[in-house]
């Protein structure tokens, strides 16, 4: 059983490395989720967004509060103009990220009091139309935005009581995919969105996902948060197969999983992740060096995964409390961390034969073909290795070259006038 296991897993990881298959997503998208800052960060929001353009995003992931946004019952909620709904919050921000030509996908939580008989916004809605209608309404009222999750760590009851994939599907995805399809049928529906592990109270997403099929649910993608749970887990390392959880480390598990239930054509959108960097965390955490470094490697697991169509780092900026979230760019005070031009500038290493190294990167935010250069560490000096290239016209870049075990390698983009991080050989 135990070599059975292992050549599966080889087979699995073997698939996610294969050099330039065509399964890879090699039009994956990366963007962030951090709702406090994008919302009332420190910055004008003009440099919110300007931030956001400097680090390449190309979409934003935003939680659209259902209680906040429509405090009292709405006498017509298919109508976003009902005077009960209060848009204004996330108005002047998705206006704003509309201009910049910055995608946006919104993630609906919390249930109102008045569709739940009083109780807290994760307890689910008692009528299977009422998530319906509101999500109808946010389609008409923001039309340029077709991507679209419902609900967040549904699998754990922080986030939803009862969390039972049953109750899930028939109260909340399944009658917001209906609507969301009647207001337009270009929009895209992920379901799921689970946490990476079983809570004591709370469903792995093994057994969510095939909760889900049982409940016969309706999505366009499966949404998962592949945080790392494990001490010394990288994203492409350390993590159990033969567990129920599911991190980026053990992501070809969710590509069967999501692949056996749901059909060959649901995609998969990661929609949560990140690394907290110690310092400033005092309870969890890897060096600044370390978050940067995997940060790079998330993005090119992302990259070569079959069927993998974005991947959403969380935060932009480390909260207040170093006990809480530290997974951001900026620490609390606004000082650059090295991750900041890993994520602009993602360069990692695919695989080693001896001397021949390949490694990968994107040149972001532009699009189009992208000029850089690669410098290796010789002696005491960076060199050149070679001239200047182009990127594919998404910003990749592949390239071998020779470098063994212990080479220290780094990317240039001449327009940015940026370095990425420097990758050591391994």
């Amino acid at each position: 059983m135990r070599i059975r296991l292992a050549a599966i897993v080889g087979v699995l990881c073997l698939a996610l490395l294969a050099s330039g298959g065509a399964s890879a997503s090699t039009h994956v998208q990366y963007g962030v989720q951090d709702d406090a800052w994008l919302l009332y960060g420190p910055e004008a929001p003009a440099q919110r967004i300007q931030i956001l353009q400097r680090l390449g995003v190309d979409l934003v992931r935003l939680t659209l509060r259902w209680d906040m946004v429509a405090p009292t019952e709405p006498t017509d909620p298919r109508d976003p103009a009902d005077p009960a709904y209060h848009w204004a919050l996330y108005d002047s921000i998705l206006e704003c990220l509309h201009a910049a030509h910055i995608s946006v996908f919104i993630s609906f939580w919390g249930t109102p009091d008045w569709a739940n008989g009083g109780r807290g916004a994760n307890y689910v809605p008692s009528d299977a139309t009422a998530i319906g209608s509101f999500a109808y309404a946010a389609a008409v009222k923001y039309p340029w935005i077709t991507r679209w999750t419902v609900w967040n760590e549904p699998n754990v009851r922080l986030f939803l009581i009862p969390n039972s994939p049953a109750r899930y599907v028939t109260r909340l995805l399944n009658p917001a995919y209906r609507a969301l399809k009647s207001a337009n049928p270009r929009n895209l529906v992920a379901g799921g969105v689970t946490s990476p592990r079983k809570t004591p109270s709370g469903v792995s997403p093994i057994a969510w996902i095939r909760g889900m099929r049982a409940a016969h649910a309706l999505l366009d993608a499966y949404a998962q948060n592949p945080y790392p749970v494990r001490p010394g887990e990288t994203p492409s390392s350390g993590g159990c197969w033969r567990c129920t959880e599911v991190t980026m480390a053990t992501l070809p598990k969710l590509i069967t999983e999501v692949k056996r239930n749901f059909g060959a054509r649901t995609r998969i959108w990661l929609t949560e992740y990140g690394y907290n960097s110690k310092p400033p965390s005092r309870w969890l955490g890897v060096s600044n060096a370390l978050q940067a470094r995997y940060v790079g490697e998330a993005a090119l697991r992302a990259y070569l995964a079959p069927r993998v169509d974005l991947l959403i780092h969380f935060l932009v900026r480390d909260e207040p409390n170093a006990r809480r979230w530290t997974s951001g760019f900026y620490t609390s005070r606004g000082r650059v961390k090295p991750s900041f031009n890993a994520y602009a500038l993602p360069f990692a290493q695919v695989s080693r034969r001896g001397a021949r190294t390949t490694v990968w990167g994107q040149v972001r935010p532009r699009t189009g073909a992208q000029p850089y250069r690669l410098q290796q560490w010789r002696g005491r000096h960076w060199r050149w290795v070679g001239g200047t290239r182009l990127t594919t016209q998404a910003g990749f870049l592949r390239r071998v070259v020779t470098a063994d075990r212990g080479a220290r390698l780094r990317l240039w983009s001449p327009r940015d006038r940026r370095y990425s991080v420097i990758l050591t050989v391994k």
